[in-house]
């Protein structure tokens, strides 16, 4: 099964040959220390009281309104060293792979699953067992499932981490290696060239506040097989414009946090990241500061968005990247 259609695959296959200097040539533009850039956040102050706020996960489609506001980005190159997943909630590594298309979707979770488990065991000291439960291939271009998502937000509240665990582990297992500890880490990587347009960015944890974190539920799109198989690797599909702000057709099967603005959060990026780097990105952990199993100074989650870098030069290949959800346990 492949995730994108043969148009799209030949177009791929095209850009690979266009940009392969660029695989391991980012712009030189890279060294540059900071940017200012856009970001959209949750507007808390139109929400109707006594209501949820919900978001598509296949769309850029809200129940909330959006606010700009314009913040300092800093570029995380040579200072790298200094963020980890503990401390910042992200961290920045080289970590070159044998993929790199990212079109059939039996590759992806065989050899390059595999390569994300033994890169997470290899970065992170005390991992116990890991399982991947999802991913999502991201293209800026028309025929895409998914684009970059332009809402600063973190992808499950603490209710949500513990039901992914509950999801996918054995029942038997559940109760167990919840009371240790467990984390979700997203690992995210570019496809093809570097990720100059529309790039990530993220927040360091050190610079939010718990009521920064706004929970809203997460529409999946409902499909005829869904009460037998939840899966949805592979089976995404362009929604219809016309209904891109109706319910109709969707059912909320997660809870995700939006982030409300605050001129505390200090956001970075990997300026020009290319396609041999990975970022680990932490959704939750269950050690972070202020949950029940909480230890101090270890971040719990990270905002992240993507965004314009008006420092992208205008010729830059339409943003393509990966990212592979994981559950982490410990030791």
């Amino acid at each position: 099964m492949t995730l994108i259609p043969t148009l799209a695959r030949q177009t791929i296959a095209r850009t690979l040959h266009h940009s392969s200097k660029s695989l391991l040539t980012p712009f030189t533009a890279q060294r540059a220390n900071m940017t200012t850039a856009v970001f959209r956040h949750i507007d808390t102050s139109v929400i109707p009281q006594g209501t949820k706020p919900w978001v598509k996960v296949d769309a850029d489609a809200t129940s909330f309104k959006l606010a700009d506001h314009q913040r300092s980005v800093y570029n995380l190159r040579g200072q790298e060293a200094d963020f980890s997943t503990d401390n910042a909630g992200f961290a920045v590594y080289a970590e070159p792979s044998r993929e790199r298309a990212f079109v059939d979707d039996g590759a992806v979770r065989g050899a390059y699953y595999a390569e994300v488990e033994a890169l997470l065991r290899r970065r992170i000291p005390g991992v116990k067992k890991v399982v991947i439960f999802d991913h999502t291939v991201r293209r800026r271009t028309p025929e895409a499932a998914r684009a970059p998502v332009q809402q600063v937000h973190v992808d499950q509240t603490p209710a949500a981490a513990e039901a992914r665990v509950r999801r996918h582990v054995p029942a038997a297992d559940a109760d167990a290696l919840l009371r240790g500890r467990f984390q979700i880490i997203n690992v995210w990587r570019p496809i093809a060239h570097a990720a100059s347009d529309f790039p990530l960015a993220v927040v360091d944890w050190r610079s939010t506040k718990p009521a920064d974190f706004v929970p809203v539920d997460l529409l999946y799109p409902k499909r005829v097989d869904g009460a037998t198989d939840t899966d949805d690797r592979g089976k995404e599909v362009r929604p219809d414009d016309a209904g891109l702000y109706s319910t109709d057709g969707y059912e909320a099967r997660g809870e995700t946090m939006s982030v409300a603005p605050s001129k505390d959060h200090r956001f970075y990026y990997q300026k020009d990241m290319t396609p041999d780097e990975v970022l680990l990105l932490k959704c939750y952990d269950s050690w972070g500061e202020g949950q029940p199993m909480g230890k101090d100074g270890i971040a719990v989650r990270t905002p992240h968005t993507a965004f314009v870098d008006p420092q992208t030069p205008a010729d830059a290949p339409a943003r393509q990247s990966i990212e592979v959800r994981c559950l982490v346990f410990y030791e």
